[in-house]
Order: C-alpha cells, then structure tokens, then sequence
C-alpha cells in the first residue's frame, strides 16, 4: 500500500484527457497470445446507441453508467448538447443490448443557478447500489470556470434525484463509489489531477458520502514508456467478488502524439481495499474496431459501467466509443477473476 497522503489543497487544473491528433488511428492489439487481450467480446452490432436514438438534437451519446432494475438495464448516459454541454439521458432494455427506450426529454440537467459548479454540465458518471441506504447513488464529474469537482446525487428510481452537490473540491474527476462501506466506513476511487503531474486513481473514506477524508494514493500511473504511464483512471465501480474487489481502470501512455485510453484490472484486498493485490501489467481492451477510431475523440474508449449477469455468468460492459456512441462488450466473469488474480502484486 503506498501511505503517500492527499492534500485537497494542493490540486491544480489540467485540461480533459488527450486525444488522437487528426489522421492518426489505434493500433491493432497485436497480442493474439495474451489471455488479457481475449477477454472482452464486442458485441457485433455495436453501436448499440447513437445520437440517432434520442427525440431532440444533440452532438452524441457516450459515456455511461449501468445498472439493472426491476428486470431492465437501466444505462444513463452522457449527452453532448449542441452547445457542448453536457447533461444524463436515461435508456432503457429488457435485454440490455437491444429496443432500448430513451427518455424524450433530458433526464438530469445541469441547474447552474443552485450548482454554480454544474456551469458547463456533467461528465462520465458512475452509478452504485448502496444497499444500507436503499438508493442508487450517481457520481458524476461537474464543470465550470473552477475546474472539474466531482458531485452526488441519490435516486430510487431515476425520476426524481436528491442533489448533494459538490463532494471533492476542484481538481478531482473521475469517481466511483464501493456499494458498501469497507471497515465501517464508505469508500471511493477518484483522480486528482495536479498541474504538470501524471495523475492517478486516489482513494478516500467517509462517514455519511458527503465529507471525504484519509486520501491516499491507491493506483499510480507508471510512467515512462507503459500503456498507463501518463495517467490512470477508474472506469464503472469496483465490483465485489470472493477473490477481492475487482476494478477496470483506464490508463494512457506518454507516447508522443498518440495517446489512445485503454482498459487494465487490479484487485483490492476485500477487508482492506488500500491495498492492491494484483494489478495487469498489459491493457485487456483497448481501441481498435472503426467506431473506436473515428468519432469526436479519436481512439477513446470510456466505460463508466458494468453489469453482472449472474445467470449467464456473464458481464456486460458498457462503454463510450470515441466520445460519440454507446457500445457494448462482453466477458466470462470467471475468466476476469482468475486473470485478474494470475496478475502480479503492485511492486
């Protein structure tokens, strides 16, 4: 466990992400020979959401969170407005792939007059389960001239959400809850971003999800030439298996030029999730299929969530393709454990 301590004072900005320069494309995965890189299956007639689906105009649909909910999957996604803000759309399916029902109206707008910090929309957000509270609870990544902060909202039934506003101060982005609390108290994943510094996954621990204190760094990025050298991300939120907490983060590389998001898995000791007990060191999914290459952001590949269909023994991951459409790819859920767990420990 790396004891290194988080300061919220001590956050800087940094500009969004780092996409592919214009003309240039993701490499093909050429490691046909690597378990990781067999894991997850597009689904072939992806994209399974485009803009095309909703009742009003709008530049894409990305970006998001997953659950299941009284027989449905229930995904709330990003919507880029023809402004370039950004509000969450509800999607409905019976079968989480197909005839999916999107709501004809914006389901989550930003209300800046109550929020100042939702002055320029939301982003990426990560939707948990917290069963002690009987309620979903949405992260999400708010803007404006302040810099990205990450926010709260609770809802039973996404029709109606309880807004807590901001919960980590600026410079913080990409959160996700734990869906219960971990040695007495809840837990989340979040990036700090600090101005000329690779950045990295942070946790932090809390009595009622509303003050967050004990920050520590959990993922770093690794620097020099890896895949996740220039920063690290977590994408959906952990997911509780017997061999520990299983997380999918994003990590991109320092490569001049060409800066393509790609996915890796760790596990957190269950009792304990400061500690990592396995982290891959090759990316298990990464751009490749045309939707991925070319879009608003090129070579982007961004999921927020995942469903676990127990009966299939099956996961579902749902992720943002090229900051434009919604996709889908599938995973043996067994077979992410044990890659997973035949990872090495952290060094």
């Amino acid at each position: 466990m790396n004891d290194q301590r988080f300061n919220p004072q001590s956050v800087g900005l940094l500009a969004e992400g780092v996409p592919f320069p214009q003309g240039a494309s993701a490499p093909d995965d050429p490691r046909s020979d690597d378990p990781g890189a067999c894991l997850f299956t597009r689904w072939p007639d992806n994209p399974i959401l485009t803009k095309e689906a909703l009742p009003y105009p709008c530049s894409g649909i990305f970006n998001p969170a997953a659950v299941s909910l009284d027989g449905e999957t229930i995904l709330l996604a990003r919507v880029e407005d023809m402004r370039g803000i950004s509000h969450l759309a509800l999607c409905r399916s019976q079968d989480g792939v197909t005839n999916w029902s999107v709501d004809p109206v914006p389901t989550f707008e930003p209300d800046p007059v109550k929020y100042p910090e939702e002055q320029w929309g939301f982003h990426n957000p990560r939707v948990s389960w917290i069963e002690e509270r009987r309620e979903f609870a949405v992260v999400y990544t708010t803007h404006s001239r302040w810099g990205p902060q990450v926010s709260l909202a609770t809802t039973k039934d996404f029709k109606t959400f309880d807004r807590w506003g901001s919960i980590l101060p600026p410079g913080h982005r990409d959160a996700a809850l734990f869906p219960r609390r971990v040695g007495g108290r809840m837990a989340i994943l979040h990036r700090p971003v600090i101005e000329g510094r690779d950045s990295s996954i942070w946790i932090a621990f809390s009595n009622d999800l509303g003050h967050w204190g004990d920050h520590r760094m959990l993922l770093e990025s690794r620097q020099g030439p890896w895949w996740d050298g220039h920063h690290v991300g977590v994408c959906p939120p952990p997911m509780e298996t017997p061999a520990g907490w299983l997380v999918l983060f994003y990590g991109a590389g320092q490569q001049a030029g060409r800066h393509p998001l790609r996915l890796g898995l760790a596990l957190l000791d269950l009792d304990d999730p400061r500690r990592v007990i396995h982290r891959s060191q090759e990316w298990v999914f990464g751009p490749q299929a045309p939707y991925e290459r070319d879009g608003h952001r090129m070579g982007i590949i961004f999921p927020c969530g995942w469903v676990h269909d127990e009966s299939a023994g099956k996961i579902r991951l749902y992720y943002g393709a090229a900051r434009t459409t919604v996709c889908l790819a599938e995973a043996n859920f067994k077979e992410l454990v044990d890659y997973a767990r035949s990872c090495p420990p952290p060094k």
